[in-house]
């Protein structure tokens, strides 16, 4: 129970939570020192100083409902951290704050809605993880292809057709006579092989690493689409709005790495940022939906990355990027670390 104030909560659609707040006029009077202050502090009336305003001056130049309106403020901020921590309540987002009663001598009434992070409903997952990971990952690799990626490497490295360009020059026959022999200063060229077993070793290994990494991504998407499909949660939209925001954020990036304004490249696409957005609502809901499953098992199965590689990771991504947050830094290699070690727990095959 909170001194001096009366609140109703209510669950809404889409993870939202409203509070029905009253403040009785005894507690709310409490407030009128410091907004009294503040409005001074910014006040600028001639005579006086900035900030060193009288509070009588101040009661009479900025008026009964200025003063009402910041106490209401002031009142709000100090008040919803007790609110949400007395209920229990998972904020997160900008709570939208109205007033529903102001006036001098009269309990002060407000309402707040905000998001709160959604009840998830997982399904039996480990179960769900076992029909992908009974067999093991296929990473062989024939003989047969590493020869093409050999004949591609000497494809590349042959001389070019004079007078030959663009579709021509792909459909064009290609002789093995035509092509550069794979001889000592072939090799040499490639790297430091003796023979050109070497270097087919070397590419089969490559391949075969390559073909695993490739299968083990399709696996796990598959393993976090199943449980994603059987998953119970009424996601906020404030989750989904962020999620966008890390997609656009990304995008940008990716452009502007290219050396393109994000805008010149809306521009050739004929889109604008909003455009964007409404695109990729649905991945947006699903990449949020995946990360609340994935927090969710690493809750339920105590899984987190060890401290000691956190702090090096962000060492080693503060020694490249100075100007980074270091607190959004640890957040974000904490996370990325947290999810390797849910996928890894998901695709460890069961032992019967």
């Amino acid at each position: 129970m909170l001194m001096g104030m009366k609140t109703e909560i209510k669950k809404l659609p889409k993870s939202l939570v409203e509070i029905m707040g009253t403040i009785d006029a005894e507690e709310f009077e409490t407030f009128r020192g410091k907004a009294l202050t503040h409005l001074g502090e910014h006040a600028e009336l001639p005579g006086f100083r900035k900030g060193h305003v009288p509070e009588k001056v101040i009661e009479t130049s900025a008026g009964e409902m200025t003063i009402l309106e910041e106490m209401a403020e002031i009142a709000i901020e100090s008040k919803f951290p007790e609110i949400i921590m007395v209920n229990k309540i998972d904020a997160i987002g900008h709570p939208t704050i109205s007033i529903t009663k102001l006036a001098k001598g009269n309990p002060f009434e407000f309402k707040i809605v905000v998001a709160v992070l959604p009840e998830i409903e997982l399904p039996d997952y480990k179960k769900l993880a076992a029909k992908f990971t009974k067999e093991p990952i296929e990473t062989e690799v024939s003989d047969e292809e590493v020869e093409k990626v050999v004949m591609n490497i000497r494809k590349q490295r042959a001389p070019k057709v004079e007078g030959v360009e663009g579709e021509n020059a792909e459909v064009q026959e290609v002789k093995d006579a035509d092509l550069p022999p794979i001889d000592e200063e072939f090799l040499k060229s490639l790297g430091d092989f003796k023979s050109v077993d070497d270097l087919k070793k070397l590419l089969k290994d490559n391949m075969a690493k390559e073909k695993e990494q490739q299968a083990k991504e399709k696996r796990r998407m598959e393993i976090i689409k199943a449980i994603s499909e059987e998953t119970k949660a009424d996601l906020p939209d404030v989750l989904v709005q962020s999620e966008q925001n890390r997609m656009i954020a990304q995008f940008k990036h990716d452009v502007s790495q290219m050396g393109i304004k994000f805008e010149d490249y809306l521009k050739h696409l004929k889109k604008t940022e909003e455009d964007m957005r409404k695109e990729w609502e649905k991945d947006a809901e699903a990449r949020a939906k995946t990360q609340l499953i994935i927090d969710k098992i690493a809750e339920t199965e105590k899984l987190s990355p060890e401290k000691d590689l956190v702090t090096k990771e962000v060492e080693h991504i503060m020694e490249h990027y100075t100007d980074a947050d270091q607190d959004r830094t640890r957040s974000y290699v904490e996370m990325v670390m947290t999810n390797e070690k849910v996928l890894e727990f998901l695709e460890t095959p069961v032992k019967e």
